[in-house]
């Protein structure tokens, strides 16, 4: 055999091993303001992949991870999307931010590339009815009814202000608060909108103390939310700050220290509390890795999508789609979970933590 000949023939077999290999994909923030949830995405998915190509990978082929960074910027996400699909990319997990998720969607619902998101809570993404698009995360619309209902109880005789950064997940999530909020029949005492990334919010703060704000609601993420509660107790308002899931990382209370003291959130029940969890979790604490946040919703992610491959007996996200929507449970660390004709987690839904000595737990109901 000529050695022109053997080359040909070991290019071949480079080529059928590599075409063996499933392409999947972890898109989240993982520079700029939101970094923080993007490592908890990244962290997550990595551990997904080890685990799953531990087991086989699926169907019979192992698991190459792509990571992509979008800095929660839509048009980095949509670049960042479009390079996915150029990789041969099957399934996405992402992104974190909804405004993100949603432009991001578009291009992988036209490339026919699953995608399941962690951590997008804003109703439109699967509102809209493409049937590519799945979260294991919760709703704006269940986080606010929550809070809403949460306020309305607790804090019926108090002021309240509800600001929001602007963004899609802000904004949204602020919103649905008010709406739950007013239809109970308390109307708050100031909405305000501010632009993220300030650093000196002292004008708002005068302006929430001369209202004689008894609690601040905030739809944003939490470098806003904890300038803004360290500046109100330098300030002398020593109202609490209520705001959603973006609160749910430790780099909260290293931006307030004791200034966060009494911060609730709204965010699913703690899955690291689950028994089917706890393997997970304990790898990941000997790594020095505390899974807080979205880091097990990734994870979760991955678990539904690869149950759902190997019933389906296909990445085609068309077949996966129909498996992943016919009522079909699945088994990860954040339970049984299931997903309704939107796309939507059948889950438990939200409750509400408070932050204390710089650890959250479940507050008083």
């Amino acid at each position: 055999m000529t050695l022109r000949r053997v080359t040909f023939l070991a290019g071949l077999l480079v080529s059928a091993v590599a075409a063996a290999d499933i392409r999947v994909a972890i898109v989240g923030p993982l520079t700029g303001p939101q970094a923080a949830f993007g490592e908890q995405m990244r962290r997550g998915s990595e551990m997904a992949v080890v685990d799953l190509n531990a087991k086989g990978g699926v169907l019979g082929q192992k698991l190459i991870l792509e990571v992509g960074d979008d800095a929660c910027d839509p048009k980095q996400a949509v670049a960042v999307a479009n390079q996915m699909v150029n990789r041969k990319v099957v399934f996405v997990a992402g992104h974190f931010c909804s405004s993100t998720s949603i432009p991001a969607s578009d291009v992988y619902n036209e490339e026919g590339v699953l995608q399941i998101s962690p951590a997008s809570t804003n109703p439109q993404l699967t509102d809209r009815g493409l049937k590519n698009v799945f979260r294991t995360c919760g709703r704006d619309d269940q986080q606010g009814k929550v809070a809403g209902e949460y306020i309305a109880k607790h804090y019926k005789n108090v002021n309240v202000a509800i600001l929001h950064d602007r963004s899609t997940y802000g904004k949204g999530l602020a919103d649905e608060t008010k709406k739950t909020l007013n239809g109970l029949g308390k109307q708050e005492a100031l909405y305000e909108a501010i632009t993220a990334g300030e650093k000196d919010y002292s004008a708002l703060v005068s302006k929430l103390k001369s209202a004689n704000i008894g609690l601040i609601y905030f739809g944003g993420y939490h470098a806003e939310a904890g300038l803004i509660a360290r500046q109100s107790r330098a300030q002398g308002l020593k109202a609490p700050i209520m705001g959603g899931d973006a609160l749910v990382t430790e780099e909260y209370w290293a931006i307030t220290g004791s200034a966060g003291e009494g911060t609730m959130m709204t965010f699913s029940p703690d899955p690291a509390r689950n028994p089917m969890a706890k393997p997970v979790v304990d790898k990941f604490l000997k790594q020095g890795y505390k899974p807080e946040g979205y880091t097990l919703y990734s994870y979760g992610a991955f678990q539904a999508w690869a149950q759902a491959v190997q019933k389906a007996g296909s990445t085609k996200a068309d077949a996966v789609a129909k498996v992943l929507r016919s009522g079909e449970k699945f088994d990860t660390l954040l339970g049984q979970i299931s997903f309704d004709a939107k796309g939507d987690v059948t889950a438990p839904g939200y409750v509400v933590y408070v932050w204390k000595n710089g650890k959250y737990d479940y507050a008083p109901k």
